[in-house]
This record gives structure tokens, sequence and C-alpha cells, in this order.
């Protein structure tokens, strides 16, 4: 290495050539041990922030592109390892070190659904919506006299 943007730019290499592939591939016990130490290999970072979403980027279905953590935004069904579906949405709250938590509408309201380890779920897909959604009706065009004051026009 001759320059430190050498140096930062082999570091990043590494990240995106190595680390982030194992994350993706990794058991759940070989990440909660890698917790233990991530700091001497991701520098002083969360964990939480870049261990774990890498960890659930193996599922795109549940993480944001760009962002840390899971994505609650969007209902997915997991197949579990033991023949088991879950349907729901993921709960960052609940969910962490690898195990997901999902928050699933029933006829009683909602309940949750796990945790599942990362290593028991085979897929992860997001749910279409079985229902289309209706656009609103196009606002109609107010129009206001002329003789309306411009400190009443908005």
């Amino acid at each position: 290495m001759k320059s430190f943007a050498d140096l930062a730019a082999s570091r990043r290499e590494w990240i995106s050539e190595q680390l982030v592939p194992w994350c993706r591939q990794a058991s759940f016990r070989d990440l909660v041990e890698a917790e233990q130490d991530w700091g001497n290999f991701a520098g002083r970072v969360d964990p939480g922030m870049t261990l774990w979403t890498w960890a659930w980027s193996r599922f795109p279905a549940v993480i944001h592109d760009g962002m840390p953590g899971l994505n609650e935004t969007c209902e997915v069904r997991l197949k579990i390892a033991d023949g088991r579906d879950a349907v729901g949405f993921p709960d960052r709250e609940a969910s962490s070190r690898g195990q997901i938590v999902l928050v699933a509408r029933t006829e009683m309201g909602f309940e949750q659904l796990g945790p599942f380890r990362i290593d028991e779920i085979l897929v992860a897909e997001l749910v279409e919506s079985a229902a289309p959604r209706d656009e609103p009706d196009a606002r109609p065009t107010t129009v206001l006299p002329l003789e309306t004051p411009p400190d009443v026009r908005i």
C-alpha cells in the first residue's frame, strides 16, 4: 500500500467482496460468534447496522436496499425448515440478533409469530396484496370569485 487511499480502497474491497458475502451465508452460530468480535472486523460500527443487516440481505424481501435493519413496511411469507409458513410484517423492535418476529393480522387483531432464527428460514418472499388499491377520486378544482381578497386565497 502506497497511500491511505489505497488502504481505504483495499478495506472497502475486502468488506464488499469478503465480509458481506460471508454474512449472507453464515450460520446463526457463526454470526453470533462474529458479533462478539465485530469491532475488530468492521471497525467501530453497530453490528445491527452491518453484520445483521448484511446477514438478512440473503433474504431481500425483509430488508430495505441501502438502509440498515429489517423492512417493516412489507408483508412477507417465511418458509421455515420444519415445514411451517409464517406470514406477517417484520417487527424490528421484537427482532434481534439473527432472529425475526413477524406481526400477523388475525380476525381478533394482531399476533406475534416467531422468533425464527435466520438459519431456520428457507425462503422469505413478499406477499402481494390481494385487493387492488383504489385511487382516490381527483379533487375538483376550486374556483374563487375574482372579488375574493388575496389574504383569503391559499
